[in-house]
Formats: structure tokens, C-alpha cells, sequence
């Protein structure tokens, strides 16, 4: 069997309703010389019927089993799995346009220093209608490299990156539950080029209970550990993270990088994730908030966030978190 250019990767976990539109849409490309690969993460729903029934109907189909229970074992089983030159990423619950992946080769083909490449999005609600567009990401590798710390980079669902690169760099790592895209570019921006195409050649569906809205405490909590990870890489000090399987509590990352600091920005910048939302206020990102209080004071804007937990029906989050404001106001 020839080896084809792109291997079409995607993870599959109860997407039932979604998955064969993802799975057709990548068939349907004007660019055909790839193979596809799924794993279906345990699926509880007909996932697992769906992609059966198109893999049969199309050769390039090719069903791994499951490894282990989780998105990553899952995607690095995809990865090891794969023949392409180039690695085109694809959420089961999303799909692409038919131009997408002609476009983007395209681009890699001007360019033989990109490494990572992928595009913006449409979104939709959980009927597939349009509902707006994802705001504008950087285009060229020097924008990415200074929106790194604090704005959204990429849309994982959008990219294609070169296999080797990100073997080269260990794959997907465990410890980054919920983060663990933005860990992987984090390790790949000084060792290729990235780039953004303009056009919006994926869908991206919102939806209540996805993953990046029930877990925001702890996808914040990771990708802002890894962004840590790169500022010491950065400086030429080894990496304290690299061999994790686990990011240790807030509390405990000062004595992980060896240095004080890291706990307050991770906490501040949870607080700046959470302050608009009741509901994350009042989950796991309640602790955090209290730590940013005690260390940063009592600001206005975290006493409207005591009022918005108390009108959301959390009066004892809302009580503790005036009672942490008030204690604070007085020091």
C-alpha cells in the first residue's frame, strides 16, 4: 500500500449524533491521498456503529482499538499509528470544508520551515446551525510566538502538523489533561514554523457539558503550568515538568519550579477564566479565588463576583468569598 501524504487522525468519545458529518466530511476532500485513522475512546452511545459502517464503505478507514481510557492515550495511539508526512487533526463532533486540507498543503508546500498549519472556524450550535465566527488567531509564526502567554493560538480541530516534528518532541503528555494542545505547541514553537490560514475551513460546535466548558479550572490550571514549562526552557533551565503524570496542586507548583511565583500567576489567572461565570466560581475555581484574594487583596471586581454567586443561588460560596473580601480589606 503506497504511503500516503496525510494521515486524517481523529478521537472519538459518544459523539453518536456528530461523528459520521465529521467522518464525510473528511472524506469528501478535494485533496484524497490520505489515510484515516479513529480510535473510539470506549464510547457508551452508537459511536462505535457509525464509524463501522463508514469503514466500510471506504478503504482509507482504518479503526484502532482503544489503549487506554482518555483523549490523549487515545491521540498518541493515533500518532504512533500514522504514516503521513503530515498529521491532519479532526474533532468527532466538528467537520471541515472540502477545500480544507488542498488549502493548507498548499501553504505547507510555499513554506518547507512550517511545521504546524491550521485555519479559523465557524461556529455552531448542537443542531449544526451557524451561530458566529471564532475571533481572528495570528496568521505568521512571529505573531504566535508573542501571543503565546495569553490569547488563543489555535483551533485543534483545524490543524495539520508535521508527524516527525511532534514525535521529535514526545507526543501528546499526559500530565496536561484538558490543555494538552496548547502543551504540544508550546514545545514545538521554537523548532518549526507556524502559520494561520485565514479562511474558516472547519466548524466548531458549542454546546452545553463539552469538555472545555466543564473543565475549565483545570484546562487553565495546565496550559498556563506548560506556559511556565517554556518560560524555563526558555532560559536554559531544565524542564520540571517533563517527566510528570500528574500537574501537582496550585499550592505545590512554587517548590515544582523552584521559585516563588508560579501559584499566584496560575491563581490569577484562573480568576481571570472564571470571574464572569457562577458556576465555575462556585466549582473549582472557588479555592483558587479565595487564594487570589489573600494574596492580592480585595478588588471591585471580585466583590461584583461575590453579588453574581449569591443572584446564581450559591449564598454560601457568595458569603465565604465576602468574608475572604472582607478579612482582606482589613490587613
Amino acid at each position: 500500500m503506497s504511503t500516503p501524504r496525510v494521515t486524517v487522525v481523529m478521537s472519538v468519545y459518544n459523539d453518536g449524533p456528530f461523528v459520521g458529518h465529521a467522518i464525510d466530511s473528511m472524506l469528501d476532500q478535494t485533496f484524497g491521498n490520505f489515510e484515516f485513522l479513529i480510535v473510539d475512546d470506549r464510547s457508551n452511545d452508537d459511536s462505535a456503529d457509525v464509524i463501522a459502517e463508514r469503514a466500510a464503505s471506504d478503504p482509507r478507514i482504518r479503526v484502532l482499538p482503544s489503549p487506554e481510557k482518555g483523549r490523549i492515550p487515545a491521540l498518541n495511539t493515533l500518532l504512533s499509528a500514522a504514516r503521513g508526512e503530515w498529521i491532519a487533526l479532526m474533532d468527532s463532533d466538528d467537520y471541515s470544508m472540502p477545500d480544507r486540507l488542498e488549502k493548507q498543503l498548499a501553504l505547507a508546500d510555499s513554506d518547507p520551515r512550517l511545521g504546524v498549519i491550521a485555519c479559523h472556524a465557524t461556529l455552531i450550535d448542537a443542531a449544526g446551525k451557524t451561530i458566529g465566527e471564532d475571533p481572528m488567531k495570528p496568521l505568521v509564526h512571529e505573531e504566535f510566538v508573542a501571543a503565546l502567554e495569553d490569547k488563543p493560538l489555535l483551533n485543534h480541530n483545524a490543524v495539520i502538523y508535521r508527524r516527525e516534528a511532534v514525535l521529535a518532541v514526545g507526543g501528546y503528555h499526559r500530565a496536561f489533561i484538558h490543555a494538552e494542545d496548547y502543551d504540544l505547541w508550546t514545545r514545538l514553537i521554537d523548532r518549526v514554523r507556524f502559520a494561520n490560514l485565514p479562511d474558516r475551513l472547519v466548524t466548531y460546535r458549542l454546546y452545553p457539558g463539552q469538555t472545555s466548558s466543564r473543565h475549565v479550572v483545570a484546562q487553565t490550571t495546565n496550559a498556563v503550568v506548560s506556559y511556565l514549562a517554556y518560560r524555563e526552557r526558555a532560559a536554559g533551565r531544565p524542564d520540571p515538568t517533563a517527566h510528570l503524570h500528574a500537574i501537582p496542586p496550585i499550592d505545590a507548583l512554587d517548590l515544582l519550579f523552584g521559585h516563588e511565583g508560579a501559584a499566584s500567576y496560575v491563581r490569577s489567572r484562573i480568576v481571570e477564566r472564571v470571574l464572569y461565570s457562577p458556576e465555575a466560581l462556585s466549582g473549582e475555581g472557588y479555592e483558587p479565588i479565595l487564594g487570589h484574594i489573600a494574596e492580592h487583596g480585595a478588588e471591585p471586581r471580585l466583590w461584583r463576583a461575590s453579588a453574581r454567586l449569591l443572584k446564581a443561588g450559591h449564598p454560601g460560596k457568595a458569603a465565604g468569598m465576602a468574608r475572604a473580601l472582607m478579612k482582606a480589606s482589613h490587613r
